[in-house]
């Protein structure tokens, strides 16, 4: 049997939890120091997870006793994971302690059943980062080169509070305010133990009945009635729900709505929970896209100007829609192929500009497939009567990046 013990944020076990007879006790050094384990047991400072769980496997092969000593909740984000793939659920017996996260909110007083929780430890912090940018309660576990400094960088222009929770639980505690400038304009040392990133005015205090990631919307490819456009300037809802099929927005996804207009791909993309830039050139599209981001409850990022230009200071997408099209529209949609990791669609009015767009993705080397996508809407006639009414045909492009036959998702 391996005993599992949640360790307090002062790097010792619980009182009530004795390491008994262990005759290996594996843990972080503080952790080991606090704990003062039996006389005669073997200590392992934890450190490359894989030679601590071959050590780990010969003393539970010969039916010796282990204590793994972990901070906060083994189970969340912690060792209990690797531990019971390796040996089986069975095998262990965890005694969890209070989590940093939850400790963190426990200090501002704040119920965190709504919030997602992202670790940025040892893994590529743009999920977190993207996570942050488009949902208002966002707990993040830092790691070197991912902690509040870089968080803060990445959230330029947000508007957003980050809560940093320094050494919890310890003499030395610091639980700070601040802003995502001053947090990146800081060095914050290394017992960073977690950050909160909170969108207080979209912050709700309604009960949940799903913690972490919501539900999702009842409903997308909304009708054009949803949101405020401009002369029936607006990506059709057909065009809008085949768009969203190949755009695949989640929540961690960053995405780009190229030439938004009325920005309603991208506040469709930022309802289903990804971070949502959308780049638009006329100064009314501009607010339009805003007020049609605050009527819906969700954060798009606008960024006015004329696309290629404009995508030179974004952070790279996942997915990118590029609306409409002009004299520049095959060095955007290059771009586009260049920067993004997984899928490029394109909406396009105009049969001249389609061989172009194409090509655009086809020489960046991208699988490229599309659809004429041709609809008859029902239309009420005199005497009680029903016609269909035609919509202008629209092209739909797609580019995605080729996939190895190792890779298990697009890279």
């Amino acid at each position: 049997m391996i005993r599992v013990v949640g360790v307090g944020a002062d790097g010792a076990p619980p009182a009530s939890e004795s390491l008994g007879d262990a005759a290996l006790v594996v843990g972080a050094r503080r952790h080991l120091a606090a704990a003062r384990p039996p006389a005669g047991a073997r200590t392992l400072v934890l450190g490359p997870l894989a030679p601590a769980l071959e050590t780990i496997g010969r003393y539970v092969t010969r039916g010796r006793p282990v204590v793994v000593l972990a901070s906060g909740d083994p189970g969340f984000f912690g060792i209990a994971r690797a531990l019971a793939e390796r040996f089986g659920p069975t095998a262990l017996d965890v005694s969890p302690g209070v989590s940093s996260v939850a400790a963190a909110f426990a200090r501002l007083g704040l119920s965190w059943d709504d919030a997602i929780v992202a670790s940025a430890h040892g893994r590529d912090p743009r999920t977190a980062v993207n996570l942050c940018r488009a949902h208002p309660k966002v707990a993040v576990l830092t790691g070197p080169g991912a902690g509040p400094a870089e968080l803060g960088a990445a959230l330029r222009g947000h508007a957003r509070t980050l809560i940093v929770a320094t050494a919890l639980g310890t003499a030395g505690e610091r639980v700070e305010r601040t802003t995502p400038e001053r947090a990146a304009a800081r060095d914050w040392g290394p017992e960073v133990s977690v950050v909160l990133c909170l969108d207080e005015a979209r912050s709700s205090g309604r009960a949940r009945s799903v913690a972490g990631v919501g539900p999702g919307p009842a409903g997308w490819a909304l009708e054009e009635s949803a949101f405020a456009h401009r002369d029936s300037m607006i990506t059709k809802f057909e065009v809008r729900a085949l768009a969203l099929a190949r755009l695949g927005p989640r929540p961690g996804d960053l995405v780009w709505d190229v030439g938004a207009g009325s920005g309603s791909v991208a506040v469709e993309c930022a309802r289903l929970g990804a971070a949502a830039v959308a780049v638009e050139r006329a100064e009314d599209g501009v607010e339009r896209v805003r007020a049609n981001a605050a009527a819906h409850g969700v954060d798009v990022r606008v960024v006015r100007g004329s696309a290629p230009r404009a995508l030179a200071d974004l952070d790279d997408p996942d997915a990118v829609f590029v609306g409409g099209g002009g004299r520049d529209l095959p060095a955007v949609v290059a771009e586009c192929a260049r920067r993004a990791r997984r899928a490029v669609v394109v909406g396009l009015a105009a049969l001249d500009r389609v061989p172009a767009a194409r090509a655009a993705l086809s020489d960046a080397g991208w699988e490229c497939d599309g659809v004429l996508l041709q609809s008859s809407r029902l239309a009420p006639l005199p005497g009680e009567v029903t016609r269909l009414a035609a919509a202008n045909p629209v092209f739909v492009l797609w580019g995605s990046r080729p996939r190895s036959p190792r890779e298990g998702v697009a890279a």
